[in-house]
């Protein structure tokens, strides 16, 4: 399967929740949410990350806290038309301002 970059999944050979951001033939490259040691793993040993797994490693915020977010959208936006043009350094770019975004505003500036 292919996972797009900055999906959330689950290295299952170890249980780890991570972010895609890259992707090689049957290997995948990811990294801890928030930063951190970049590793590679078979494609096939990933699964799409549930919303559990992204509640039980906080990557998902309050309701309160994530609805009504005027930048969020935009940053959005901007975003997904970074990954319809291809260009994985653009795409990079807009992950990461929109990652300081979530983790700024709505986790509290972890």
């Amino acid at each position: 399967m292919t996972y797009r970059i900055g999906a959330f999944v689950v290295d299952t050979r170890e249980g780890k929740i991570a972010q895609v951001i890259g992707a090689a033939g049957s290997r995948v490259t990811l990294r801890r949410p928030g930063g951190g040691v970049e590793w590679e793993a078979p494609s096939g040993s990933l699964r799409l990350a549930t919303r559990e797994d992204r509640e039980a490693a906080g990557l998902w915020p309050a309701a309160r806290r994530m609805y009504g977010c005027a930048e969020c959208g935009p940053l959005r936006d901007a975003y997904n038309k970074a990954v319809a043009g291809g260009d994985p350094y653009v795409t990079g770019e807009a992950l990461v301002v929109l990652r300081r975004h979530w983790r700024m505003v709505h986790m509290g500036g972890a």
